[in-house]
């Protein structure tokens, strides 16, 4: 679906590249995360794929088709949700997904339809000027979806939201994946891209530092190790025992016939570890 060799951007009258030469490619029907902290040429990379920003170095292809041969057309097969909503505040929510669906020559979703799966249907006709940040991000996402995209690029698609509506931002971003959406995720919450995406790349000051699945990391990465913890009376005893030969360890097929067994636990890492690991930088 994307395929990038060598790209590279400079902003003008900048110290250096915001991008420097990387390289990935999407397959089609993946949801692929693009991580890194604030300024690390993630958001760049977003509005070069997507025909914001023009003077590139490098080759870049969407649905096997140099980006640069694509006109209106490629609008009509990609959805953008940006970070920052752009609404028009003085429409209602209703009259915002109207207006943009009828930019549109091919099939669209139904605008009410879209705005009852992200929990705004009570607030259609409220205008966008009211509307919490929260909603306002909710509302971006579904008119990303508006046309029916192929190809969806979402910017920091759960920022701002509570865990009850990140939650509904994420299975929309599954059912997608479900229906053969590619999905490009930009974002610096690591904890997302581990529960929605198939593969990630850590993009550190315009250089890209690795890309695997968040599984293969946390194999690579974590401790083959076991946790155990018994106890009562608020005091609990931990003892970890190696993975390997776990099921000839004496010590450990003792401990859980305990009554007094509490948890076990395998000691996975997590992205954010790996991410700092990895880059030595931190997200924030």
């Amino acid at each position: 679906m994307i395929t990038v060799r060598g790209l590279s951007f400079t902003y003008p009258h900048a110290r250096r590249a915001a991008v420097g030469g990387i390289d990935f490619a999407v397959d089609e029907g993946e949801v692929f995360g693009f991580l890194g902290p604030n300024g690390a040429g993630k958001s760049t990379t977003q509005k070069i794929l997507i025909g914001l920003l023009e003077g590139y170095a490098g080759d870049v292809s969407v649905m096997g088709r140099p980006l640069g041969e694509w006109g209106g057309d490629y609008y009509e097969q990609i959805g953008v949700s940006f970070e920052r909503p752009n609404h028009f505040m003085k429409l209602t929510a209703l009259e915002n997904l109207k207006y943009f669906r009828s930019l549109y020559r091919g099939a669209t979703e139904e605008p009410l339809e879209l705005l009852k799966m992200f929990g705004l249907e009570e607030d259609a006709r409220r205008y966008v000027a009211q509307f919490s940040k929260g909603m306002q991000v909710r509302l971006n996402v579904a008119r990303s979806l508006i046309n029916k995209p192929r190809l969806l690029f979402l910017d920091e698609p759960t920022a701002g939201l509570d865990p009850l509506n990140a939650r509904v931002v994420k299975e929309k971003i599954r059912e997608l994946k479900e229906q053969g959406t590619t999905v490009f995720l930009t974002t610096h919450n690591m904890a997302v891209a581990d529960e929605v995406c198939d593969r990630v790349a850590f993009i550190v000051d315009g250089g890209i530092t690795l890309i695997d699945s968040p599984r293969e990391l946390k194999l690579k990465h974590g401790i083959r190790s076991v946790r155990v913890e018994c106890g009562g009376n608020g005091q609990a005893l931990s003892n970890e025992f190696p993975l390997s030969g776990l099921a000839d360890n004496a010590a450990f097929l003792d401990l859980i016939r305990r009554d007094d067994l509490q948890t076990i636990h395998t000691q996975e890492t997590t992205l954010e570890n790996i991410f700092i690991e990895v880059t030595g930088r931190r997200l924030a």
